[in-house]
């Protein structure tokens, strides 16, 4: 495992990639943090890097990465379905629920959400309260917001 920071326009950004995959995306104080990985540079590492550019930019609409989010059976599939999510686009965590199988998970479809090793890539940022609210974000409602009017074109990085 190594790591690399990310200088994004919503703070620093930790990458973590086991050389093969992209394993973990942590934001400045996390409410969950993993375990360090020393410092270093590979190919998963610089890609990401390059695609997140983009993606600031606003010229990268579907991240193309190999990755590998450590969790439960449960939580996986819940990330899985958060990368049916187009770009510009939210969801409830109703419709994420109905989407795993599991129409009345919400709030566990929430709680994994909360537990996404990541972030952005696997966009839980895209999910919203059933009343269009913006709730729940471990990277915290600044940086959702933030994230969803960028894929909205409202504030494009130059």
């Amino acid at each position: 495992m190594i790591s690399t920071i990310y200088d994004s326009p919503v703070g620093p950004l930790t990458l973590i990639s086991n050389g093969a995959a992209l394993e973990h995306l942590e934001f400045e104080n996390p409410r969950y943090a993993y375990a360090p990985a020393p410092a270093g540079k590979d190919k998963i590492l610089d890609e990401t890097r390059r695609q997140l550019d983009k993606y600031f930019a606003g010229k990268l609409k579907e991240f193309d990465l190999p990755l590998a989010p450590q969790g439960t059976a449960f939580q996986k599939r819940v990330w899985q379905a958060l990368l049916t999510i187009p770009y510009g686009a939210t969801r409830t965590y109703g419709q994420q629920a109905a989407v795993i199988g599991q129409p009345k998970a919400s709030r566990a479809v929430g709680l994994a959400n909360g537990r996404n090793p990541i972030s952005i890539i696997v966009p839980c940022h895209r999910v919203i309260g059933s009343t269009g609210s913006l709730t729940g974000y471990g990277g915290g409602m600044e940086r959702k917001k933030y994230l969803l009017d960028l894929e909205q074109g409202e504030r494009l990085i130059r």
